[in-house]
């Protein structure tokens, strides 16, 4: 509809083409073609000539000097920092990792089980961290204290005991890193800190550089490029997650919200960049003309470049979409599968059992999607892309590795005979039906 800020759809009668691609995103960036192959250009240049190849990729992309004994941050940077954080940004920061310890202790509270489920045949499981792992910080438009305690805490909690960190410096620069990042380290106990461009940071953690020792596993959101990156080095053996791509957010509201409150929310996420997906769904076409005005005006208060990535956002692959009721809202938020959802309508409690696919789900009129980024102690580096519909955010669990432990009696291995001897049979495994005959059982 002209005139308002962002493009209208009904659901019921919304054109294929505009569904897909409001479904899709940014997705084909990443898998663009030609950015896996100029991506993967990078990794093999770093693979092949390790620091020389990450300050090159610096100087190349980031337009910083950076040397290769440069490349790691000194302990004495490190212990600088917490002086040159202002005060209120390093109780900030205190505050958000004492609320994300609480939670993901929480969440991680038993680590080992037993259960006696036939008898004499005990089964459990035993939880334990990853050996070492790295955590991309991403900066660029903007530096990431907060990105720093969203995967730095869930590490130290699961108890990971070596985390590597890789953090793009300033553009232009002789590779300053943000003291407030390297505080929010300093206060998780994380020293081991290396600076690098995106890909080529992702690269030299999952190969290893002359400074940096390789990982198995890389996490952290980024650009397309460093998506780009994470996804190639898979092939190499390196576990990451699936998709952490640009922002984006779907909230679900109903002729009861505050229109106050409701423009602030989908602003929120779409001034990240350009690439950032803002969806309202409603039911409320009030709702919707009742903001026309506000968002303009919030649209007005925003700084540049923050405004015009709003603005694309809002006209790119979000917008608003009008639906016939709450029951259809749950349909699109299912299909869409949210990175951050919000959930502002009368009766809360009544919607959430309806929806299964988003990476948070915040409630009510109390719970803005930067109350989950920074205080509320819920994790915030959350799958993107509509993978919420397959995978979770990044939590302690994503640094803990399951082993399962059994144990029976000679009874208890009898009684099994009846299952496994007939499929060793079936499946033409003699040598595994042995193990039990050696034990005189199933003769």
């Amino acid at each position: 509809m002209s005139g308002r800020p962002w493009r209208e759809y009904t659901w019921s009668s919304m054109a294929e083409a505009d569904r897909e691609r409001i479904l899709a995103r940014s997705n084909g960036k990443v898998f663009d073609p030609e950015l896996l192959r100029s991506v993967g250009e990078i990794l093999e240049d770093v693979r092949a000539n390790g620091d020389a190849a990450c300050s090159r990729a610096l100087a190349r992309f980031d337009g910083c000097d950076v040397p290769p004994e440069r490349l790691r941050v000194s302990e004495g940077e490190i212990a600088a920092a917490p002086a040159q954080v202002p005060a209120p940004v390093r109780d900030a920061i205190l505050y958000g990792i004492e609320s994300l310890r609480r939670f993901h202790t929480r969440q991680t509270r038993e680590r080992e089980w037993r259960e006696e489920i036939r008898p004499g045949l005990v089964v459990g499981e035993k939880l334990t961290p990853v050996t070492r792992a790295a955590i991309f910080v991403p900066s660029g438009k903007a530096s990431y204290p907060s990105v720093m305690m969203q995967l730095g805490t869930p590490a130290v909690v699961a108890g990971v005991p070596e985390i590597a960190v890789i953090v793009p410096p300033a553009p232009g620069g002789a590779g300053e890193v943000d003291p407030a990042v390297l505080f929010a380290a300093w206060e998780l106990g994380i020293t081991e800190i290396h600076r690098a461009n995106g890909p080529a940071g992702i690269a030299a953690a999952a190969f290893g550089t002359e400074s940096v020792r390789p990982v198995r596993m890389v996490v952290g959101p980024g650009s397309p490029a460093v998506t780009a990156a994470q996804l190639l080095v898979q092939t190499h053996g390196v576990v990451t997650n699936m998709l952490l791509g640009p922002s984006e957010s779907l909230v679900i509201a109903d002729d009861g919200a505050d229109p106050e409150f409701i423009a602030s929310d989908i602003l929120n996420e779409a001034e990240h960049g350009p690439d950032s997906a803002s969806l309202l769904v409603t039911p409320s076409r009030a709702l919707v003309d009742a903001l026309v005005a506000i968002v303009e005006r919030r649209l007005a208060e925003l700084p540049e470049p923050r405004r015009s990535y709003a603005r694309s956002s809002l006209t790119g692959y979000g917008g608003v979409i009008l639906v016939d009721d709450l029951t259809q809202a749950a349909e699109v938020a299912n299909a869409h599968a949210p990175e951050h959802m919000v959930v502002d309508v009368r009766d809360p409690d009544a919607l959430l059992p309806l929806l299964v696919n988003a990476g948070e789900i915040l409630v009510g009129p109390w719970t803005p999607i930067s109350a989950g980024n920074f205080a509320a102690g819920v994790p915030a580096a959350l799958p993107t892309g509509g993978f919420a519909k397959v995978s979770s955010a990044i939590t302690a669990q994503t640094f803990l590795k399951a082993t399962s432990i059994a144990r029976a009696s000679r009874e208890a291995l009898a009684d099994m005979a009846q299952c496994v001897l007939p499929l060793c049979d079936h499946e033409g495994f003699p040598g595994h039906a042995a193990s039990f005959r050696a034990r005189g059982v199933g003769e």
